[in-house]
């Protein structure tokens, strides 16, 4: 039996919601991110509209070339928060067609739609209704792909944006996928899009085409026969709903270059500290620490540890942090501090209550 996914698609998210708030925006050029000071800014963009793209601003765009492109457009800073709830919301709406739905990030999501026709309509229908039920909650657009599977569903979300609808019949998945660029593929980057191109490969179809041992001898067994089940519209993926992985972050830039150890720690403590508060509110635990570090020119490092922590030889809360060690009563004298710093910023607002190492001096950061 077939099964009828949706891929639903925010147009331009963050921005979209500065101008939901924000009436006189309404068709200017918006670009959300770090401010750009007249184009001495750092940072980067972190969401932009339509009318900005038009100008070639798009995200992760240093902040200062977006300035340099567009001065005229808005620039305003990030209010995550208020992008979370909307996005909740918006979650909402897609879970009362179906509960099968796999949140991917704050403003895409994948959807089972297959055992919901008989209360809602054809895939298409529920679609049609989705974009309906966003428009007059949330004053918002959403571009939705309709497919057989994952991937399918996406590629077709992105292909009539903004406020697109597009559906890929079974049956129809070579024809649909034939005429796009192979970049379109999950799995082709830069590297993978010039070996196919020397190899006279441009459009998925002619991956589709192509014996895969030829691509196999090019790229590698795993990757040729990734790339030829999706060039043929394959994907066995199902949609999870169970599986969504968290993540918690907290990032900054500062305004002018630094080698200050000093100064760099206590960016580093106060970013930990933001971090897990918002763990706490939300009451989750993590296993796995990410650290970024952009030096100029954008050039970015990251390094990842997962913590095993066997909680039998501990005696360590699930989730908790441990001690260094591992005594259970600093542990838990530890847990106390947490929960006093986040009654107090709760009450008097984030800083109230710092600690020491973050009274010797500020972080000279943009949030």
């Amino acid at each position: 039996m077939s099964r009828t996914i949706l891929h639903a698609d925010m147009d331009a998210f963050y921005a979209a919601v500065e101008a939901r708030e924000s009436p006189e925006l309404a068709g200017k050029p918006i670009v959300v991110g770090a401010d750009p000071q007249g184009g001495r800014g750092r940072g980067v963009v972190a969401a932009c509209n339509y009318e900005a793209r038009k100008y070639g601003i798009h995200s992760a765009m240093p902040i200062s070339e977006a300035y340099r492109r567009c001065s005229q457009a808005a620039f305003l800073r990030p209010r995550m928060k208020y992008y979370a709830e909307t996005s909740e919301r918006i979650m909402e709406i897609l879970e009362t067609y179906t509960e099968l739905v796999e949140k991917i990030s704050i403003d895409e999501a994948f959807l089972d739609v297959t055992a919901s026709a008989a209360l809602f309509g054809d895939g298409p229908t529920i679609a049609r209704r989705i974009k309906d039920d966003v428009r007059e909650k949330e004053q918002l657009t959403v571009s939705i792909g309709v497919a057989p599977n994952k991937f399918l569903a996406k590629v077709a979300s992105d292909l009539e944006k903004p406020d697109g609808l597009v559906v890929v019949e079974p049956g129809s998945e070579t024809e649909f996928l034939s005429p796009l660029p192979v970049e379109r593929l999950w799995g082709v980057g830069d590297v993978t899009a010039r070996k196919l191109h020397q190899l006279g490969i441009w459009k998925i179809g002619d991956i589709a085409a192509t014996p895969i041992e030829a691509l196999r001898r090019h790229l590698g067994n795993h990757h040729a026969e990734h790339l030829h089940h999706l060039a043929n519209g394959e994907d066995d993926r199902p949609v999870h709903t169970g599986g969504e992985r968290k993540q918690v972050s907290r990032e900054t830039t500062f305004l002018t270059d630094t080698e200050d150890r000093d100064l760099i720690e206590r960016t580093l403590l106060a970013l930990t500290e933001e971090v897990a508060a918002r763990l706490r509110r939300k009451r989750l635990a993590g296993r796995t620490v990410t650290v970024k570090l952009r030096l100029a020119p954008f050039e970015t490092h990251t390094r990842r540890h997962t913590v095993q922590a066997d909680l039998h030889t501990t005696e360590a809360k699930s989730g908790s942090q441990l001690g260094l060690f591992d005594e259970t009563s600093q542990n838990e004298s530890g847990e106390r501090v947490a929960d006093v710093m986040d009654e107090v910023s709760e009450k008097y607002g984030r800083g109230a209550l710092k600690r020491g190492k973050l009274l010797d001096g500020n972080t000279e950061a943009e949030d």
